[in-house]
């Protein structure tokens, strides 16, 4: 298997899905670091991953920029090596840009953000010293194009996709790839933990994830994806048109968004 043996660094890995590219990953023999900042449903995705092959649960806050060269350390000193780093960790958005606080705006960026940009620093220089290494990224459909509601979550995608296609240019006489992974309508829990304007949880599932792509089926796509060393691809449903509206029909796309009702949404249903 491309996985087997392969140590494999996942942020976000406590939920979502980071916890799904944890179980398909486990299922092929990789050696997993799962973080987040939740240690005790970090555990949780250890045990369920039923794998013979070491799991380390290592916590950290990407948000916490100056802890990251500590985590990385101990990381590259348990298992000597890092394969594959998969930033996943994020928060979402629901929130008017208007009723937002800029401290919101701020933490979102922080996380979606700079602490993948933080993360990957410090793990390009061992990944530069050992002369391999995969670099991959969830970003989202809103990394192509912006929607209501999700003014700063879209803004950190965007800024992802800038930073990435920046930095696989240049390591292409590395053999480092960069993958960028931009999903659609997932079906997990993202939207529990989003951010509300004050700040507070939105504390419900939307109606957009409960109808979204199995979180194992999309596991299994990123999986092949990061096998075949992509350099961008996106995986999700009939939402995915939007991306391709916006750079050949802007304007109708525009056009049909406005006219959608996005307050709906906010309010979970």
């Amino acid at each position: 298997m491309v996985f087997k043996d392969k140590v494999i660094w996942i942020t976000g890995a406590s939920s979502g899905i980071g916890e799904h590219l944890a179980y398909a990953l486990a299922e092929q023999g990789a050696k997993l670091i799962l973080s987040s900042r939740n240690e005790k449903e970090l555990n949780r995705v250890k045990h369920n991953c039923h794998t013979t092959n070491e799991i380390l649960v290592l916590p950290l806050d990407v948000s916490d920029f100056e802890s990251l060269p500590k985590k990385t350390a101990q990381a590259v000193a348990h298992f000597g090596v890092i394969h594959i780093l998969i930033n996943n960790a994020g928060v979402s958005q629901r929130a008017l840009a208007a009723d937002t606080r800029f401290e919101v705006d701020q933490t979102i960026i922080h996380v979606n953000y700079l602490g993948q940009v933080a993360l990957t620093k410090s793990v390009l220089p061992y990944m530069l010293a050992q002369g391999f290494g995969h670099l991959v990224v969830i970003s989202s459909v809103t990394g192509k194009l912006g929607l209501p509601y999700r003014s700063a979550y879209a803004a950190s995608k965007h800024a992802l996709h800038g930073y990435f296609d920046a930095l696989r240019l240049e390591l292409a006489e590395v053999p480092i790839p960069v993958t960028i992974i931009c999903p659609g309508y997932v079906h997990t829990n993202v939207t529990i933990n989003a951010l509300q304007g004050d700040g507070s949880r939105y504390n419900r599932v939307a109606a957009t994830n409960r109808q979204g792509m199995d979180p194992t089926l999309f596991a299994r796509k990123v999986l092949r994806a990061i096998a075949a060393r992509r350099r961008e691809v996106l995986i999700g449903g009939r939402e995915l048109l939007a991306v391709y509206a916006k750079r050949f029909w802007p304007w109708f796309l525009y056009m049909v968004l406005r006219r959608m009702d996005f307050s709906s949404a906010r309010r979970g249903r």
